[in-house]
């Protein structure tokens, strides 16, 4: 066998990234799963922060959830922490980008209420 045909074996069997790897873990891709949460917490508390201003919610699910503490919490706290856990870190980045963009959403909200 000559040297060219053994280095084709050998790039052949080096193992490839799998995008499954970071799934049920907080192992792999932790900085993009703890974004995931920490977004999602924060977009919760300027939720409600804005709520307690009188700001009026737009999604009629979360505007009846506040009312039912235990519900929010369980659907915003404890489902998204499970969904990170679960989900690949890479799968979370479209997820990241629009809560990212709620959070600056509800800020932007609240400011323009206050002043």
């Amino acid at each position: 066998m000559d040297e060219a045909g053994g280095n084709e074996i050998k790039a052949a069997e080096k193992p490839q990234p799998r995008w499954l790897d970071s799934a049920v873990t907080f192992r792999k891709c932790t900085a993009l799963k703890v974004s995931f949460i920490l977004l999602g917490l924060g977009d919760l508390l300027l939720t409600i922060l804005a709520m307690y201003l009188g700001i009026w919610e737009l999604n009629p699910l979360v505007r009846f959830l506040v009312h039912i503490p235990v519900l929010l919490v369980l659907i915003k706290v404890v489902i998204p922490i499970a969904v990170a856990w679960i989900m690949p870190g890479r799968l979370l980045i479209p997820s990241i980008a629009l809560l990212g963009f709620a959070v600056i959403w509800n800020i932007r909200e609240i400011c323009v209420f206050w002043f």
